[in-house]
């Protein structure tokens, strides 16, 4: 697979979203494991994670224990693999999302995080959302805090503003490494932060790079000019969406959720998918 650098790290060009193994509609664990185990052996070295990644109230961070037992049981085989977890968003277990953007809160969830993955450091620890009730400097301070204490190892944020890119690199000094934002076919309000981020040399992750679990299905019927791509490529119109994502930048991870061995092994593969600058052009403009 080729590679990608975030923070100075080389990690594979497609990342791997767990949110869909957690939630709503998730599968049994065995599957979500072996998915795991897929995503390794295809070449994924960047997995994403969240604490706020679970389904019923009491079982917050279970994303989080998933994704470290499957790595556990690859033994040396995941040495390379970078976890990205997120804290700062919450599941009541009612379906609804919060946020606490406070930043006592925040270093206690960061903790806990590395619990459960295992690690006495985190290797990439995102601020989740911003919380309309607390400063973002604030916030943005915790992880800065986080950073200097060495309970992580690198800082990003998510669902950001261009400003709030500008401001929390201003207050990590230099350091911050990536930007996880929702970015699709579908959905690119994000576009003026993917390329804000080209500009500063901050790997960019999208989110839902695929339009969503309930939206990968129908893009083939709502993008006509990625489904004819594909066709010349015989190839998946997932791996045209993820292809195209990478050309836009070089700073591009695209991270697809999958909780099913077959979904990430042909995600993965759209890492040496080469489109013609014509095709990037065409997608750009459908």
């Amino acid at each position: 697979m080729k590679q990608r650098t975030l923070g100075g790290r080389t990690v594979g060009a497609i990342g791997l979203g767990g949110m869909p193994m957690s939630i709503e509609g998730r599968p049994d664990a065995a599957r979500s494991i072996a998915a795991v185990h897929a995503a390794v052996e295809a070449g994924v070295t960047l997995i994403d994670t969240a604490d706020a990644y679970h389904l019923h109230a009491g079982e917050v961070g279970h994303n989080e224990e998933l994704i470290a037992g499957a790595l556990r049981d690859l033994g040396r085989a995941a040495d390379d693999v970078l976890v990205a977890t997120k804290g700062g968003h919450l599941r009541p277990g009612d379906g609804t999302w919060t946020q606490n953007g406070d930043p006592a809160y925040l270093k206690e969830a960061a903790k806990a995080s590395a619990k459960r993955l295992g690690v006495e450091a985190i290797g990439l620890y995102q601020f989740h959302r911003p919380d309309p009730r607390v400063p973002y400097a604030d916030s943005v301070g915790a992880i800065r805090d986080l950073l200097d204490e060495g309970v992580i190892l690198m800082a990003g944020i998510s669902n950001a503003t261009v400003a709030q890119i500008d401001e929390a690199n201003a207050i990590l000094g230099g350091r911050l490494v990536s930007v996880q934002n929702q970015f699709s076919p579908r959905f690119r309000s994000s576009q003026g932060e993917l390329e804000h981020c080209a500009r500063l040399g901050i790997a960019f992750l999208p989110w839902s790079p695929l339009g969503g679990i309930s939206n990968a299905p129908e893009l083939s019927a709502r993008h006509a000019a990625f489904a004819s791509v594909a066709d010349a490529h015989g190839v998946s119109v997932h791996q045209v969406v993820l292809a195209w994502e990478l050309a836009l930048a070089p700073v591009v991870i695209p991270i697809p959720g999958a909780s099913r061995p077959a979904s990430i092994t042909d995600s993965a593969r759209a890492a040496d998918l080469v489109l013609t600058p014509d095709e990037v052009a065409t997608l750009s403009a459908s």
